[in-house]
């Protein structure tokens, strides 16, 4: 069952508006010739907030050109750094933030690796 809806920004809820506005963050890509060595702007996202002391997430938003108006989602490695703060709702958006798909983890990764199953295997 999909539960990703686009929304028109203007229509989010006034909480929702708030925290996209005050907590857009510009992080970037880090490209590396030996591609696993890069990083994407997602996971350059989480690990800043971890490093300031920040452990629980309400929302992420990627903002991201679209291409042939499809929203750009968090890549694999991205979607498995995310599981770790849970199934938190997230927005994808372009520039403009026009319209916003709200979608979440599990939708985006469904059946995500996680300490439960790292537990397993002990």
């Amino acid at each position: 069952m999909s539960s990703e809806e686009i929304i028109d920004f203007a229509k989010l809820e006034p909480d929702i508006q708030s925290l996209i506005k005050k907590t857009i963050a510009v992080r970037c890509n880090v490209e590396n010739a030996s591609y696993p060595v890069g990083i994407c702007a997602e996971r350059t996202a989480i690990v800043k907030a971890v490093s300031e002391g920040k452990r629980k997430f309400k929302v992420l938003t990627v903002v991201a050109d679209k291409k042939n108006n499809i929203f750009t989602t968090p890549c694999g490695f991205c979607r498995q750094a995310i599981a770790e703060f849970g199934d938190i709702p997230i927005y994808l958006t372009g520039p403009d933030m026009k319209n916003v798909l709200k979608t979440t983890l599990s939708n985006l990764l469904p059946h995500a690796f996680g300490i439960g199953n790292a537990k397993l295997l002990q």
